[in-house]
């Protein structure tokens, strides 16, 4: 059986030889998307930082596709004690995709799910 720990360094070796080192930015925190001056219904790249060195991006794209993640942490947990910042709770899934997607003029539906872990005494947890 191939675990996720396993699989991801495989997946993540032929990608960088499918698309060249040269194209990949790791910790590059992005910040604002850029409209297409063309078509105002378009996204044309976006712009960013480096969260390591003192660098500053411009992308321009044919596609952009915003896999920022969804808005965990916005409501403390009710646990209490050891089981109030569980490991599941992502911390870097702010909701920021949510906020550009918005402000470059995306329709956002589909937001009535909502994530209901499974409850137990002093705490709650994903389950399955």
């Amino acid at each position: 059986m191939i675990n996720g720990e396993s699989y991801k360094p495989i997946i993540a070796e032929a990608a960088k030889m499918a698309i060249g080192e040269e194209n990949i930015y790791e910790r590059a925190f992005i910040f604002e998307l850029l409209k297409d001056k063309n078509d105002p219904n378009a996204v044309a790249g976006a712009v960013g930082f480096s969260v390591r060195q003192p660098k500053f991006y411009v992308f321009k794209a044919k596609a952009v596709l915003l896999a920022t993640g969804g808005a965990t942490l916005l409501f403390r947990p009710r646990s209490t004690g050891e089981a109030a910042g569980r490991t599941w709770y992502a911390i870097f899934d702010t909701g920021s995709g949510y906020y550009m997607g918005l402000k470059a003029g995306a329709m956002l539906t589909q937001f009535e799910h909502r994530f209901i872990p499974f409850r137990f005494k002093d705490g709650y947890g994903p389950v399955g």
